[in-house]
Parts: structure tokens; C-alpha cells; sequence
């Protein structure tokens, strides 16, 4: 094998070009798909560097805060409502106690029977909005709400969840 000697050139060269053609192409072809592989692990990586920041980031922790905050005070808001409807149902009942319902005048018959369907549809938006809650809390990406650290500020954790929905 004379590695740099003209006939050695002159014998490689009477095989034709394909010889050589085929092994820079398939040298490339090799590099190409290293070079895919090594691309899509990549990709993965940074996509899921990508999520994890939209997720955990200061911003989107904040989001997430404050959204169980803001639904924290909504299911606190609608307890109050179904308390001062039932109150005003006792009250009714209280001043009408021992009288026949068909007895009763007929503006307070409906009214009591507005009142009663205020409170099934307050508690059924209660119910709706615990369930989002507590779905929400269930979230591996909003596990950060089950640690015990609370935000400066913060006087009193979130609950969990809000388990007792309302079905009387």
C-alpha cells in the first residue's frame, strides 16, 4: 500500500468516484443522525426546563396563590350568603310557627319560597367552586400550596381542600 504514491492514486481513481462518494455520504449521514438525536434530547430538555419555569416560577407561584386566595374568600363569601338565606328562612318559619303554610299571606309564601331556592343555588355554586378548589389542590403542579411555609404576610395556611360540601 504506497499511502501517497501516484500509482496508489491511479489505482483508487480506476474504481470510479462512487467508492469514494458512498463513503463521505454515508460519513454524513452518520453525522446527521448523531447530530438529530443529540437536537431532540435537547429539545426535550429545554422544553421541560421551558415548563417547569412557566409552573414554579415566582410569577406563575404567585398566580397560583393567589388564585386559591381569591377562591379561598369566594367559598367564605357564599357560607355568609347561606347563612343570612337560612336565616331569613327561620325567621319566617319562627313568625309563622303553628300556622298552616296555606294560611300564610301570600307575599311571604313566595318569598320563602324565593328564599329557599336562593339557598339551594347558593350552595350549589358553593359546591361548584369547592370542587374546583379541591381539584386544583390535587394538582401535582400546584403541590407547592401543601407546604407548610406561608408567604410573608400570611397569617393562616390555605386549607387543603374544602371537603364539606352542602347538601342539606
Amino acid at each position: 500500500m504506497g499511502g501517497g504514491s501516484w500509482e496508489h492514486y491511479e489505482k483508487e481513481t480506476e474504481k470510479g468516484p462512487w467508492k469514494a462518494f458512498m463513503a463521505i455520504g454515508g460519513l454524513v449521514l452518520a453525522i446527521v443522525v448523531v447530530l438529530m438525536i443529540v437536537g431532540r434530547g435537547l429539545s426535550c430538555a429545554g422544553e421541560g426546563l421551558q415548563v417547569a419555569q412557566e409552573e414554579f416560577g415566582p410569577r406563575a407561584l404567585l398566580q397560583k396563590y393567589e388564585l386559591f386566595k381569591d377562591m379561598a374568600a369566594s367559598l367564605d363569601a357564599l357560607k355568609a350568603d347561606i347563612r343570612v338565606y337560612e336565616g331569613n328562612v327561620a325567621q319566617m318559619s319562627e313568625d309563622y310557627e303553628g300556622t298552616p303554610r296555606k294560611d300564610w299571606d301570600r307575599t311571604d309564601k313566595e318569598q320563602m319560597s324565593q328564599w329557599r331556592a336562593e339557598v339551594a343555588g347558593v350552595k350549589s355554586q358553593f359546591n361548584a367552586v369547592a370542587a374546583e378548589y379541591n381539584a386544583a389542590m390535587a394538582k401535582f403542579n400546584y403541590a407547592f400550596c401543601n407546604v407548610g411555609d406561608l408567604p410573608q404576610g400570611a397569617t393562616e395556611p390555605l386549607p387543603r381542600e374544602f371537603k364539606a360540601y352542602i347538601t342539606r
